[in-house]
């Protein structure tokens, strides 16, 4: 095998609690993450020079170790011995810094194809303890699907599937620094807090109504302050059908759950036109 194409998906929380600070520094989360079927497309292939070449579709994508694709390529290549380069193709369509995962799934695709290419057969939990080295999200994007995930988002507990679902997703023009949302956070007391077992409990029950109904962020404390479009998007989800709405990760995309694709389909038309945005997506809840 010379080359291997792959799909790295796009992840929404269902909740996102933090529910303490830890002494490295991070804080402690409790969340449960689903995948979406939106994908950025991964294309390794072996090249004969000993580098690492990277191309994106974006033009101003960083195409060097800044890149976390780049990373997991390196850390492979030099904790293995790998003599061989690659080469690396992502086609970007997961919106960039916008609480979706988008960078952390494409790190998680280049670890599992990297073993896969170079035969490397390195068992399931040291790839996660690497993929942790890279980032918080990336241990999950490994798993995928419906998860628990506590610590820093390391500690994962796989859930049943998530009921079926159709998914808005609008990304507001502005990013918000992931660092600048947590440190804000820190100087507000939270009043509530996610009702994670009742989530849990719904998606075992198969109640997509139920698991929209308690959709909940700590995080929209803060960030939507700092950027007010995301309530308005919020507003608008619920205003044209969503069966419930919330903020992903620190944001800025706002998602909102359909159980109709139709009716969906007409909401990210109305979002779009509306707030003259153009990251509105429809996507739907993946379990496979």
């Amino acid at each position: 095998m010379n080359y291997i194409n792959l799909k790295a998906r796009a992840k929404i929380n269902l909740t996102l609690d933090v529910v303490g600070q830890r002494d490295d520094g991070y804080h402690e989360l409790k969340m449960i993450m689903q995948t979406v079927e939106l994908y950025d497309r991964v294309y390794i292939k072996k090249i004969d020079k000993p580098y690492i070449k990277l191309k994106s579709n974006l033009e101003w994508l960083p195409l060097d170790s800044r890149n976390l694709a780049y990373k997991a390529a390196d850390i492979i290549r030099t904790k293995y011995g790998i003599s061989q380069g690659v080469f690396i193709e992502l086609h970007k369509t997961i919106p960039v810094a916008a609480g979706l995962a988008g960078g952390s799934s494409d790190c998680a695709a280049v670890l599992y194809g990297m073993n896969i290419l170079f035969g490397l057969k390195i068992s399931r939990k040291e790839l996660a303890d690497i993929a942790l080295k890279l980032g918080s999200d990336v241990p999950y994007c490994l798993m995928r699907g419906t998860a628990l995930a506590e610590g820093r988002g390391e500690i994962l507990t796989k859930l049943p599937e998530c009921p079926n679902a159709w998914v808005v997703l609008a990304k507001p023009q502005m990013s918000l620094s992931t660092a600048a949302v947590y440190k804000a956070l820190d100087d507000i007391d939270l009043d509530s807090h996610p009702n994670t077992e009742l989530v849990i409990k719904a998606i075992e029950d198969k109640d997509i109504l139920k698991v929209a109904s308690n959709l909940s962020n700590v995080l929209e404390n803060v960030s939507i302050p700092m950027c007010p479009m995301i309530g308005k998007l919020k507003k608008s989800m619920i205003c044209n059908g969503a069966l419930g709405t919330l903020m992903s990760g620190s944001g800025p995309t706002v998602y909102g759950l359909f159980d109709d694709r139709i009716k969906a389909q007409m909401a990210a038309e109305t979002i779009k036109n509306e707030f003259k945005i153009r990251d509105v997506i429809l996507t739907k809840i993946f379990n496979a």
